[in-house]
């Protein structure tokens, strides 16, 4: 990657996940691993899986880092005598063996990071929308020149969902026919759109959300310490990943105005709302823009919910359980900001594929939101 286009792999204002030093919540899918390395279950591709911002690549790395420190006779099976090395019971290793530090500058020989490539045709240079074949090729030089040294080689594909077609079935030959002694890990966001083919030559892990203790050791864990990790939480889905992009967004104020905004339904405050629009509007402001669709499809699921379950237990702004209890008292007003939320979601997406203004978008939204209220009520 050049200086100028930034890592495909890297979330914005966290460590990128070979920098992180251990993985957080995620011990169910550690010990999996580890059971299959240490009884000769080793599946030579792994796929890893589970909602953005959980770990998945972290886990990956943990894996590479893992596999490429083990000595060649811990995977021999029992010596002559019937002895064997002891289990491992975690992933990590120290941070200044050779290879972690080889790992860390990408410059290890074992391993083969697959992601998004820069298309340098493009002025300026830019990453590429998905991950070409051109690049799944280059594994074949990758197992020619590591076969020569021997020991194990491990590829990373970050993200598998952003390869095209051509290079997700050239990567399914090497699935199909693995080289000696490779693990593939494959990260997943969405499984459901890779190849079936592929899903079947893998062995699942699939990592869980984050809840208020592990985000804030996460969180702490990333230099990104803050107070609030219940609300955090809780609009991030448990991913710390979302959690960052919150933070940096100064996404909990924006969910709180959203919330106050919204106090006074069935009666909108119109000048507020106007403010609130403007403020994701402009050059500039794209991020935030999206930050609060994002919110306002959050809120709508959360008070739908609270009309069947009751307002959640923690609260993601000051006055949100309130409010929802008093938006969604029984299961048809529910029923009917589900419905809102379905319309609302599919009117956000035709306002952005046709570049609608921004603040024109969030005012018709909250203004829908209105009418959805003042239907409830009546």
């Amino acid at each position: 990657m050049t200086d100028d286009v930034p890592e495909p792999d890297r979330v914005a204002g966290a460590p990128h996940p070979r920098e992180t030093p251990r993985l957080i919540g995620q011990a169910a899918a550690e010990a999996a691993f580890l059971d299959a390395y240490s009884t000769g279950r080793m599946h030579h591709g792994w796929l890893i899986t589970g909602p953005r911002g959980v770990g998945k690549a972290t886990l990956a790395w943990s894996i590479a880092r893992f596999l490429l420190t083990q000595p060649a006779e811990a995977e021999a099976g029992p010596g002559l005598f019937g002895d064997a090395p002891p289990a491992p019971d975690r992933l990590a290793i120290d941070p200044e063996h050779p290879v972690a530090r080889r790992m860390a500058a990408l410059s290890e020989p074992g391993l083969f990071l697959l992601r998004r490539a820069v298309d340098d045709k493009a002025r300026p240079p830019r990453l590429k929308s998905v991950i070409t074949v051109d690049e799944v090729r280059r594994l074949k030089g990758f197992f020619s020149l590591s076969a020569t040294e021997g020991g194990r080689r491990v590829v990373i594909v970050d993200a598998a969902d952003e390869m095209n077609p051509n290079a997700a079935n050239a990567l399914l030959k090497l699935l199909e026919e693995p080289p000696a002694r490779s693990t593939l890990l494959l990260v997943s966001h969405q499984p459901s759109r890779l190849l079936p083919t592929i899903r079947s030559r893998c062995r699942e892990l699939r990592l869980a959300t984050l809840g208020p203790d592990e985000m804030a050791e996460a969180l702490a864990l990333a230099g990104q310490a803050t107070g609030d990790t219940a609300a955090l939480a809780a609009l991030s889905g448990g991913s710390v990943g979302e959690a960052i992009r919150l933070i940096n967004l100064d996404g909990l104020k924006l969910y709180a105005d959203l919330v106050a905004l919204l106090a006074g339904q069935p009666r909108l405050d119109r000048p507020a709302a106007i403010r609130l629009a403007e403020s994701v509007a402009g050059r500039g402001a794209e991020a935030r823009f999206d930050l609060l669709v994002r919110l306002i499809e959050l809120f709508l699921a959360r008070v739908a919910r609270a009309g069947v379950a009751g307002p959640p237990e923690a609260e993601a702004a000051p006055g949100e359980a309130a409010l929802l209890a008093r938006l969604a008292p029984h299961p048809s007003a529910a029923r009917a900001w589900a419905e809102a939320a379905q319309h609302l979601a599919q009117r956000a997406r035709q306002g952005r594929a046709v570049n609608l203004d921004p603040a024109a978008l969030i005012l018709d939204t909250v203004l829908r939101m209105e009418e959805t209220a003042a239907k409830v009520a009546a």
